[in-house]
């Protein structure tokens, strides 16, 4: 907590926010004037540990000037910090100190007032509380809350959806490049490498926009868990930290997914059923559609456009059984196989999220 209020109003606030506990070992950080003194105070505040402590802007100056790694280590260890009678510049400079020293963590600011602007400003995330003391904080922050209470689903619920929905939302856009991607590349190497397309241009258009824009839009509104457990369970959000949602781990599984499936869906449109070229472009885009839109209303705007695009799909072999029964068979060898895995990896190793939900 930083505050320019005195040291004796800080510490009451501390404990009265709940920022220090009953049971909180306070350590107050001496008045030290000069560079001897500071070194004093900071091995003696070393050699302690689960203390909560409070210090002055005076003193948090002498001690940056000589000792700013060592300042930001030992306040990490902390249980909490107070810095009392700051003023707006040693507010922003501890942000700083953090964001500096203690790389890859995001640091967050809060405030209320003018004189927590730069702090706010140089946070990575800044969050404004629309109060009293005026505007100028929220109109500087990132977000905007109007009571201190609204931080925790600010964090817990709002922070964790926005996190999980980009990472899924990420990982698909590149899944649905990669997969087309490969398909031409394969469709290259058949064919001895011609510098023919196999998706012409009006498909490759609409295959980016139109057919796939709802589940675009379904991954933006998705929650995998309702807001009471993400208030509940506040473990949840420490799991973000962890990285898993996206990591080295998910893009291999991503790639590795894109390969299978591009795969089945190029040759088995090639060699298992068909070699006439509209026919192959047919099945295998009609296949891929299935792969990426199983579960979209978006299939029934491709389902329509199959029957106006006749430059490009043969209309009386896309409306026979043989047709449906062909990319019927390649959509669900290319994605049976995944589901199943994840409804193992859900039953055997489920995720925390999965646990509660």
């Amino acid at each position: 907590m930083l505050t320019g209020d005195k040291l004796e109003t800080a510490i009451c606030i501390a404990k009265s926010s709940g920022l220090f506990s009953k049971t909180d070992n306070i350590h107050v950080f001496g008045n030290v004037q000069n560079r001897k003194e500071a070194h004093t105070e900071l091995n003696i505040l070393r050699r302690k540990s689960n203390v909560a402590l409070v210090m002055t802007g005076t003193s948090l100056d002498i001690c940056l000037q000589y000792y700013e790694e060592d300042v930001a280590e030992l306040i990490c260890q902390c249980v909490a910090v107070v810095c009392c009678r700051c003023s707006p510049e040693q507010k922003a400079q501890i942000v700083n100190l953090l964001i500096r020293y203690k790389k890859p963590a995001r640091v967050a600011a809060i405030g209320d007032g003018g004189n927590d602007v730069s702090m706010i400003q140089a946070a990575h995330v800044g969050i404004g509380i629309d109060a009293r003391e005026g505007k100028q904080a929220s109109l500087a922050a990132d977000f905007s809350i109007t009571q201190f209470h609204h931080i925790c689903r600010l964090f817990l619920v709002h922070g964790r959806f926005c996190y999980k929905r980009s990472c899924a939302l990420s990982q698909f856009v590149m899944h649905r490049s990669l997969i087309i991607t490969i398909i031409q590349a394969i469709f290259s190497c058949v064919f001895y490498f011609a510098s023919v397309s196999l998706y012409q241009g009006i498909l490759m258009a609409a295959y980016a926009t139109a057919y796939t824009m709802l589940p675009v839009f379904a991954l933006v509104v998705d929650q995998d868990l309702s807001s009471a457990n993400a208030l509940t369970y506040p473990e949840l959000y420490k799991e973000l930290s962890k990285g898993r949602s996206l990591s080295f781990k998910t893009l291999c599984l991503w790639i590795l997914a894109s390969i299978y499936q591009a795969g089945v869906i190029m040759y088995g449109a090639l060699f298992a059923f068909d070699l006439d070229m509209i026919h192959i472009v047919a099945i295998s885009f009609t296949a891929l559609i299935l792969t990426e839109l199983i579960m979209g209303i978006s299939l029934l705007f491709y389902a329509g456009s199959l029957l106006i695009l006749d430059d490009v799909f043969d209309r009386q072999f896309i409306l026979s059984w043989m047709f449906i029964l062909k990319t019927s068979a390649i959509t669900v060898i290319s994605c049976l196989p995944l589901y199943i895995l994840k409804l193992l990896q859900h039953r055997f190793s489920p995720s925390t999220y999965e646990k509660v939900s």
